[in-house]
């Protein structure tokens, strides 16, 4: 089976090049994908050097930035056009560490249709955040359990797996999230379309190199977008 890790990226420059060989390693049948906006730091030349020396290694360069759900779902499509029969989300900052890639691929062998890597099954696993970011999280997580009715421990991580079967079998169209939202949102209509998932523990560190995307707006859009996709089910738009 062919399976893809798409990193989206915005100046990751000093995180691209360490993390690329690093989930190449982990299983012979990965390749990444790289969906760059348009960083002014270089990244994207970078990854074209790789690429010269890597057939493993693909870009998808966009022309600005337009946040991280447009990213994955260009990723989605590329995977799709291009053969692969699953993909997995990951951030370049080493936050999802690539040593525990096995653990969403052996699930999804298994026979899961989608695998969501967990930082609060079987306890806490979060490192070097500060109380206030980890009581936000989880708060954030109850919120979004409530509002979209979906019981998954972790539904705004972003250390997934998806197979091919349910990126074809979603409107991809339909997902309309595009920032912290966005997790919540494909993960919610993956378990509406009654595919089979699992949550997995992983470790979430949190980056040591370059500056966090997060902003208000993006928390804001995710407050309101949970009971959005709580009537996208009632609707079956999904």
């Amino acid at each position: 089976m062919k399976g893809l890790v798409i990193i989206p990226t915005y100046n990751e420059l000093d995180n691209i090049t360490r993390i690329i060989p690093e989930i190449l390693k982990q299983d012979k049948e990965l390749e990444v994908l790289v969906v760059d906006d348009n960083s002014p730091d270089g990244t994207a030349g970078a990854v074209k050097d790789m690429m010269k020396k890597n057939k493993k290694v693909h870009i998808l360069e966009r022309e600005k930035k337009s946040g991280l759900g447009r990213a994955y779902i260009a990723g989605f499509r590329w995977s799709i056009e291009n053969g692969f029969d699953y993909v997995i989300e990951m951030d370049a900052d080493f936050s999802h560490s690539p040593d525990e890639l096995g653990l969403l691929i052996a699930a999804m062998r298994n026979g899961k249709d989608a695998v969501f890597g967990s930082r609060y099954i079987h306890g806490v696993r979060v490192l070097n955040w500060d109380m206030k970011r980890l009581i936000l999280s989880a708060m954030g997580n109850s919120y979004a359990r409530f509002a979209t009715g979906v019981k998954l421990t972790d539904l705004t991580g972003g250390y997934n797996l998806y197979t091919r079967r349910v990126l074809e079998g979603l409107n991809l169209d339909l997902i309309t999230s595009n920032g912290y939202s966005f997790q919540i949102e494909m993960k919610a209509k993956t378990v509406f379309k009654k595919f089979t998932v699992e949550e997995v523990p992983i470790i979430f560190r949190d980056r040591s190199h370059g500056s966090t995307k997060m902003s208000g707006g993006i928390v804001n859009e995710a407050l309101f977008k949970c009971w959005r996709i709580r009537f996208d089910k009632w609707f079956k738009k999904y």
